[in-house]
């Protein structure tokens, strides 16, 4: 007996030895069997054949379903993007929400710079994300907004999320290249005149120059979107810091 209590395979023909093939049914697989076991790797580590390895297929057999590696990027992005869930509507304000959810998005695209790719090229579209949609416009109109106000904020909100993750994964690569953006400009002003760029220069001189933290940008958005209302823009700007405070995250949150 195989581990497992299996009985071993008979030798076709039954020849027996090393070069014995193994008798029985392959592996039945289907698109979304692939795009499952696509969505449990980690996209650096997607290919084919460790796609093929998983669903217990040879590699040519994985090629009758899916044209290439392209292809199951864009399914395990798909897959990602239906795990990814909204903030329960939980009674909070608005802009408390509507910064969990951008907070959310950003940390996702953060932690699989892929997956951002591929939502760029296309791969989280309205097929996977229109629930998504559905749930966030129902929670502000229930707050007083217009469906196409709500249609507009949830865009608003998830062009912040996109933004802040953008810039992130780059200060995290110029990080690493050893060139942040401050070494970039004082590289940049050593070859420029003393009365070039003062303004910039200023800031590096008081070790000022920094991005605001991700909280405080989306608050400061969603105080617009107030303003626009007739709310009062301090109380939203209240509202998004303490929901940043209090994110699972704590103060990692806020950057």
């Amino acid at each position: 007996m195989t581990e497992g209590g299996d009985a071993p395979a008979r030798p076709a023909g039954g020849r027996s030895g090393g070069g014995s093939r193994r008798v029985g049914r392959p592996p039945r697989i289907d698109r979304a069997a692939i795009a499952r076991a696509a969505g449990e790797l980690p996209l650096e580590e997607l290919t084919m054949r460790s796609v093929a390895e998983r669903l217990g297929v040879s590699v040519a057999g994985l090629y009758h379903h899916v044209s290439g590696r392209d292809e199951l990027l864009r399914l395990a992005a798909e897959q990602s993007g239906l795990r990814m869930t909204l903030p329960r509507d939980e009674g909070r304000h608005w802009a408390a929400w509507c910064y969990q959810w951008a907070d959310y998005t950003r940390r996702a695209f953060v932690a699989d710079p892929e997956l951002l790719k591929q939502y760029i090229d296309g791969a989280l579209g309205a097929t996977v994300m229109a629930d998504h949609i559905e749930a966030a416009m129902g929670l502000c109109v229930r707050q007083g907004f217009s469906e196409q106000d709500a249609f507009d904020l949830y865009e608003l909100v998830s062009e912040c999320a996109l933004g802040g993750a953008i810039s992130e994964i780059r200060d995290g690569r110029d990080a690493q290249a050893g060139e942040p953006l401050d070494l970039a400009l004082r590289r940049v002003l050593a070859g420029r005149p003393e009365a070039a760029m003062p303004r910039v220069r200023r800031l590096l001189e008081g070790g000022s120059l920094r991005r605001a933290p991700f909280a405080e940008r989306v608050a400061t958005v969603l105080a617009g979107v107030a303003a626009r209302r007739g709310e009062e823009g301090p109380e939203v700007v209240r509202q998004v810091l303490a929901a940043a405070a209090s994110s699972p995250e704590g103060t990692r949150a806020r950057h």
